[in-house]
């Protein structure tokens, strides 16, 4: 049988937050100074004052406004911290913790995110792009299937679930040239976001397996996209400002200790990857996914249709040399399935437009003032789930 907690609310079988969980995040209550918690059925232990009290011992990093210092004390540290929480937190556990209602405490950025990348590494939502155009023949790039592709993007735009995300401003490019004007297309895409928690130095190249071990855990998260901002500008450089008003992660992350029983391949290779590049063991993870516009689900999936793992990702991210940060974020890309239903964008749903959607009785091509998008994820163990919480954002007007 799954263990338990003495704690009610985790055991209910739809709980995002039993005891095989334990995600971390920074919460506050009541105007208090933000601190580190782990989220436990209907609750949250309150870490810094686990460590006041002597109940735990992570250096006192838990009184920080994020869990950066916590996470870069390393993987050795967050095996007994974790143990020492299941101990705590068991049915024989610790019945005087200092606990806080979820529904009390706010919850904030979890991490200081020193760099963001985004990668591209669904090979249904890179084909159905792709097609979009430049037509099938060509839809995925020579290099596509051979290395994982990827941009810089703007760490000082990552928010917090619950944050609202303003229409961008930008040039639209039209038949009689380029107008300055508020987004018409705006999109969201469907991703989980690995957070790195090790660094590396400059001139060092990471291994596959030492990437591995370099992740601390996932977050949903949902690259926000202007895809008619995008239009214009992205050749032939990449995306640039219509990637850069937001982004909007999960505020539990969930640790790689608490996915390792749900480990999984990835889609189908069509061609060897470099010996750099692979994997001796599954490196995706078989979490459900789903995403919805004002409550209304209208999309399915897998996290285990990606190409890449993250662990590749930040193996060639490395490759040249680059160094890497705990709190780095890396986007895994749009997630899609094969079907209508299973697709992590606006853009490939309708056909860049061409096929509105039903919500709520009206047509949708794409996202619209005072819409609410909503991420949801979890990994289903046996009497049990994993879950990541709240990823959802509401879209204000533009400021002209």
């Amino acid at each position: 049988m799954a263990a338990k907690s003495w704690i009610e609310s985790a055991n209910a079988p739809d709980c995002e937050f039993p005891i095989q969980n334990l995600p971390y995040g920074v919460f506050s209550v009541a105007g208090d100074a933000p601190r580190c918690g782990v989220a436990i059925g209907d609750r949250i232990l309150d870490l810094a004052a686990c460590e006041t009290n002597g109940l735990i011992d992570a250096g006192g990093t838990f009184a920080n406004p994020q869990l950066n210092d916590f996470i870069a004390l390393g993987r050795e540290t967050w095996a007994r911290i974790r143990d020492r929480l299941t101990e705590l937190l068991g049915e024989d556990g610790n019945r005087d913790l200092p606990l806080v209602a979820m529904q009390d405490a706010r919850l904030h950025l979890p991490i200081r995110v020193t760099e963001y990348t985004d990668f591209y590494a669904s090979r249904n939502h890179a084909f159905n792009v792709g097609v979009l155009f430049r037509g099938p023949e060509n839809a995925l790039p020579a290099q596509w299937t051979h290395m994982p592709i990827g941009y810089n993007g703007r760490a000082s735009s990552v928010v917090v679930s619950g944050t609202d995300v303003i229409r961008p401003m930008g040039q639209l490019k039209t038949d009689d040239g380029p107008i300055w004007s508020e987004c018409k297309r705006l999109d969201l895409e469907l991703e989980m976001g690995a957070i790195v928690g090790a660094n590396s130095r400059l001139g060092d190249r990471i291994s596959v397996a030492e990437a591995e071990e370099m992740i601390f855990g996932y977050v949903l998260l949902n690259d926000w996209s202007a895809r008619d901002i995008q239009a214009w500008e992205y050749q032939p450089l990449g995306p640039f400002q219509a990637k850069a008003f937001a982004t909007t992660i999960s505020p539990w992350i969930v640790t790689t200790a608490a996915l390792a029983p749900f480990r999984s391949e990835g889609a189908e290779r069509v061609n060897d990857l470099l010996p750099y590049l692979q994997e001796d063991r599954p490196g995706l993870y078989d979490i459900n996914l789903s995403w919805a516009l004002n409550g209304e689900v209208l999309a399915r999936t897998n996290y285990n249709v990606m190409y890449y793992s993250s662990a590749q990702q930040l193996a060639h991210h490395s490759g040249s040399g680059c160094p890497m940060r705990v709190g780095d974020l890396l986007g895994s890309g749009t997630i899609s399935g094969p079907e209508r239903d299973q697709t992590g964008a606006l853009l490939e749903m309708t056909e860049a437009g061409k096929h509105p959607v039903m919500v709520g009785g009206e047509e949708r091509r794409f996202i619209q003032d005072g819409d609410t998008i909503s991420l949801s994820g979890h990994a289903q163990g046996d009497g049990y789930r994993i879950g990541f919480g709240p990823c959802e954002g509401k879209v204000l007007p533009a400021r002209s």
